[in-house]
């Protein structure tokens, strides 16, 4: 039986918590900040949950580490 390895991109996006909910960062965070105004700029620094039912299912199958952290 081959190791299941995880997809190094969805791992470096999400963070699960100790109680199981899934957090992501926030677009635009790195890209034109210069532009953009400093309140924006403080709130990209912040994790949001990740609000998509469907695909917490599938983006924990791609990175299996992220639940055994």
């Amino acid at each position: 039986m081959p190791k299941i390895k995880t997809h190094k991109a969805t791992a470096k996006r999400f963070k699960v918590t100790a109680g199981g909910k899934l957090m992501r960062t926030h677009i635009g965070k790195s890209h034109l900040r210069r532009r953009k105004a400093k309140r924006n700029k403080r709130t990209f620094d912040r994790r949001v949950e990740y609000e998509n039912f469907e695909r917490t299912k599938k983006i924990k199958q791609l990175a299996p580490s992220l639940d055994q952290k």
